[in-house]
């Protein structure tokens, strides 16, 4: 009997649904269920993915790029939805797009230096990545400008150390755990 979805394709079909669910995110009001139904979706997607690419030993530089596209994907649109209704100081929606500019950066530097996407999946862009996540749930409970500031203090130290790491390396290592390794 012929598979429908051969296995080694399963983890980037699994990111793809999360580029799906991101984009109907467009569709729903920010922090009502059908949002928060569709966040969770691409959270456990993320997670999905990665944990059968990696246990399957399934991982490939496409897989890698797709899921840094579809990260970057769900959380523009969770920005472009929230960050009209949250009432976040100037400076603190300054130093976000300031964040995104480093981010370019660093992906610019990384495409001259190895003409490749060099999206890099550093300890610190994962605990970012993670910290985005909870964010919505977060401000919920916490103060909005306390908790998109904590978030702002990590996502700038994996912008600077991804953008150090792309303009210093040798060569492009997507899974570089962090700037003091090898």
């Amino acid at each position: 009997m012929r598979e429908v979805i051969p296995i080694k394709n399963l983890p980037n079909l699994i990111t793809l649904t999360r580029i799906i669910a991101a984009c109907c995110l467009l569709l729903t009001t920010p922090f009502s269920i059908p949002f928060f139904t569709l966040y969770f979706v691409c959270g456990l997607s993320d997670v999905l993915d990665g944990y059968l690419a990696r246990k399957r030993q399934l991982t490939s530089t496409l897989g890698q790029i797709l899921d840094s596209c579809a990260d970057l994907i769900f959380i523009s649109f969770v920005l472009l939805l929230c960050l009209p209704v949250l009432k976040l100081w100037w400076g603190l929606i300054l130093w976000i797009f300031a964040i995104a500019a480093i981010r370019l950066l660093s992906l610019t530097v990384g495409y001259i230096r190895y003409h490749h996407c060099a999206f890099l999946h550093t300890y610190a862009n994962k605990a970012t990545g993670l910290s985005l996540f909870f964010f919505p749930v977060l401000f919920t409970f916490w103060d909005q400008g306390r908790v998109t500031s904590i978030i702002c203090a990590l996502a700038t130290v994996a912008a600077l150390e991804e953008l150090v790491i792309n303009l210093t390396s040798k060569t492009l290592r997507r899974d570089r755990p962090s700037i003091f390794s090898k």
